[in-house]
């Protein structure tokens, strides 16, 4: 069984002095069980302060425990963000660096579900898994393993349970979280359980030829008829000293639409949320019903976020703004995180991994790029990091992000993106004053030594050692 050094060292703190030195040792408390709902394309305001969207069991967790304010995903690209969740590396680090078919790596993965099952977790996935489109088999590290090929659809999906393949009936947010229900319902008593449930909700449906739309729930399709979609400043905003965006466009592409994505689809979105949220209010019960919900640490997040027209965006995610990269962290575990915390440490998700596996009391690996959070989860004035990177190697999907690959910086105050293929186009935006980006500060308008230091803290991300990987 575990020693959890963590949940100790918090036990102890607060009893050494009080305990008769004449009685026996207690046993180290048992590690905490861990549910992990990881939202697919939901950006930080979707979930946070939105003023019409009501997700009641979301807004329980947050009031029982911490929404942090500033977290980041490192990769705002579906399988780079889920393999940075997974392993704490970067994903110049990890290997899965765009959408490709990366089935075969993804099977090598250090995870740090893997880790906590050979410390003696029971673990079990339940869906979208993305890092190989046509590999739906069991990834290690999982006792139960519930997920499909690629994307997956909404409607009557086809699921792989444990190797074995067939079709469901049903809308894929409440069928995954019934597979979770289920998990958490059977695991055994003596042992502590990771369920990771990787919803689909609220990334698109494909149809051919482009096709995209944002099916909601049966029941949820009339929700927020009546509702004003908010736009922010930077809401087709004018693309002045945005150059890599100032290039041709052909409007043609159905996922890039003039303008940005249309307010019917960021509707259809947020309504998505809604059976989120209910399948939250499930596993809420259902650990209610087991009497371990206090022992339990509940996490929602998302891999990344969505552009709702935000210099005139759709679909395209991938860039380094923060609609795109601002997601939502919500953690809730009595006991150590202080209900209704709102931590300011600038955060990403390459920080998760080493944070469930201190929570663990599982050894973190030197290999890993992030560092735990737990502090920050203990003091919400604490200071994780100075600095994060964010990488995104070119693809062909989008015609308009044709060589846009870059690595960026961000720091509390400035981020630097630094293009790797386009010339002259860099952007340099200082947060504090501008903190809708609208401003870029290069090649003229920069401080005096900023872009030379961020471009030097850049360089030192990227050339971090890979420390060697633990044996599987």
């Amino acid at each position: 069984m575990l020693l959890a050094s963590a949940l100790l060292a918090l036990t102890s703190a607060g009893t050494a002095g009080a305990r008769d030195a004449s009685a026996p040792p207690t046993a180290p408390p048992r590690p905490p069980n861990i549910v992990f709902i990881l939202l697919d394309d939901v950006r930080y305001d979707d979930m946070v302060d939105h003023p019409f969207v009501d997700l009641p069991n979301l807004k329980r967790l947050a009031t029982e425990g911490a929404s942090f304010r500033r977290f980041f995903t490192s990769a705002p690209l579906c399988s780079p963000s889920r393999a940075v969740f997974m392993t704490g590396q970067y994903p110049f680090h990890n290997g899965i660096v765009d959408n490709g078919e990366r089935a075969e790596r993804s099977h090598q993965l250090v995870t740090f579900p893997k880790l906590l099952h050979d410390a003696g977790y029971h673990t079990g996935f339940f869906g979208k898994w993305h890092m190989g489109h046509e590999d739906d088999s069991p990834r290690p590290g999982f006792d139960r393993w519930v997920s499909f090929v690629g994307q997956g659809v909404y409607f009557d999906p086809t699921l792989n349970v444990d190797g074995v393949v067939a079709g469901v009936k049903g809308y894929m947010t409440d069928i995954l979280t019934a597979h979770a229900v289920s998990f958490i319902k059977a695991a055994p008593a003596d042992t502590p359980f990771l369920a990771f449930i990787a919803q689909k909700a609220a990334h698109p449906e494909i149809y051919p030829n482009q096709v995209r739309s944002f099916p909601p729930a049966p029941g949820d399709e009339g929700a927020f008829v009546h509702d004003s979609i908010p736009h922010g400043v930077s809401w087709r905003a004018p693309l002045t000293g945005k150059p890599a965006l100032q290039r041709p466009v052909d409007a043609n592409d159905p996922r890039s639409p003039q303008g940005g994505l249309p307010d019917q689809y960021v509707r259809d979105r947020l309504r998505m949320l809604l059976a989120v949220d209910r399948g939250i209010g499930a596993v809420i019960t259902a650990l209610e019903a087991k009497g371990v919900l206090d022992e339990t640490v509940f996490i929602v997040t998302s891999d990344q976020g969505f552009f709702y027209g935000e210099f005139g965006l759709a679909q395209e995610r991938r860039l380094a703004y923060e609609p795109s990269t601002h997601i939502p962290l919500i953690v809730r575990y009595p006991g150590v995180v202080k209900p209704g915390v709102t931590p300011n440490a600038l955060a990403s998700n390459v920080d998760i991994a080493p944070t469930m596996l201190e929570l663990g009391g599982a050894t973190i690996p030197a290999s890993m790029d992030g560092r735990s959070l737990l502090r920050a989860l203990r003091h919400d004035t604490t200071e994780i990091r100075d600095e994060l990177l964010i990488e995104y190697y070119s693809d062909t999907e989008f015609p308009r992000l044709k060589g846009m690959g870059y690595k960026a910086v961000r720091t509390d105050r400035y981020k630097y993106i630094r293009y790797d293929e386009l010339t002259g186009m860099d952007e340099l935006y200082d947060l504090q004053a501008d903190p809708h980006e609208l401003r870029n500060l290069l090649p003229d308008n920069a401080p005096a030594g900023v872009r030379d230091e961020l471009s030097a803290r850049l360089d030192r991300l990227l050339k971090r050692p890979v420390a060697p990987q633990p044996r599987r």
